[in-house]
């Protein structure tokens, strides 16, 4: 490996250690990964009766008849997984914003930094599908657990990309959770045909999840693969990205004059030693970054 390659991986994995140590300090997090998701599915399960709910299903042109239980066990799964990575995102995020900043001001390449979250976003998601669908797995059977996996992993990756519109747009904490909740009751409910009559409303195809339900549904129920609404689900966190990479551009932008940008160096070194993150191995200085000399 050449000298320049090996310096932007380590420049990659230092970022990626970052985001890494900052979610694991979300304790809240942690503690809705391992009990949230069994919880709401398992008592949907047991609670919401077995009756059939026939609907149409969209993405295949099927007339199913799930049972009411299975049905709730799968819209609460994309709603578990949909609060908690974005919860976990927009938290890393909202408290990690000034720190990225600061690293890029110091010349850390902005690029690595966007690089890294989209891979601890990527691991988190995937963790979190993968025990979603076991637990969906240990109550019945679905038709087709992969693909189930696939649109739970889609959703996750979409709502975590959202957390981080809304950690780097929102100024208050609370802001942040609101419209992650919100969003993903409204989204997850409108689609549920055991809880709305409006499921079949053409206006639900906009919805965010929208690919990711008719995924999982057929999943659940049919062995007809739906590889249109995956893509679908795959615009949707294509477009939430794009407006993350925006918002996290805007963010660490250098808005300052060139000497009061060397400023914040003084603090990169503390802030880092917090999360214990050697900044020598940062790069140097880019040149269109400010100076940092004193």
């Amino acid at each position: 490996m050449s000298n320049g390659a090996r310096r932007h991986l380590i420049w990659f994995t230092t970022a990626v250690r970052y985001n890494v140590i900052e979610h694991s300090r979300n304790k809240f997090a942690m503690l809705l990964v391992v009990a949230f998701v069994p919880t709401w599915t398992v008592l949907a399960y047991l609670v919401i009766p077995k009756t059939p709910i026939p609907f149409r299903l969209r993405a295949t042109g099927q007339l199913l008849a799930p049972a009411g239980n299975q049905m709730t066990q799968l819209t609460g799964a994309l709603n578990a997984v949909a609060l908690i990575t974005g919860f976990m995102m927009f938290a890393a995020t909202f408290t990690g914003g000034r720190f990225d900043k600061r690293l890029a001001l110091a010349g850390y390449p902005r690029p690595h930094l966007v690089l890294a979250k989209a891979a601890t976003l990527t691991l988190a998601s995937a963790l979190v599908a993968a025990y979603a669908t076991a637990v969906i797995c240990m109550a019945w059977s679905p038709k087709q657990p992969l693909q189930l996996a696939t649109a739970l992993f889609s959703s996750a990756m979409t709502y975590g990309a959202l957390g981080v519109v809304f950690g780097s747009v929102l100024r208050r904490e609370v802001e942040g959770m609101f419209a992650v909740a919100m969003t993903s009751i409204v989204d997850i409910t409108l689609q549920n045909p055991t809880r709305s009559s409006s499921a079949g409303s053409p206006l639900v195809h906009f919805l965010p999840s929208h690919g990711a339900i008719q995924t999982a549904t057929a999943s659940g129920f049919s062995t007809t693969h739906t590889p249109d609404y995956l893509a679908l689900q795959a615009l949707w966190f294509t477009a939430t990205a794009l407006l993350a990479l925006l918002a996290f551009h805007r963010r660490t932008r250098n808005a300052l004059p060139p000497k009061a940008a060397g400023v914040g160096l003084a603090h990169v070194g503390t802030e880092a030693s917090t999360v214990g993150i050697d900044i020598t191995t940062t790069p140097p200085k880019q040149s269109s970054a400010p100076s940092l000399a004193p």
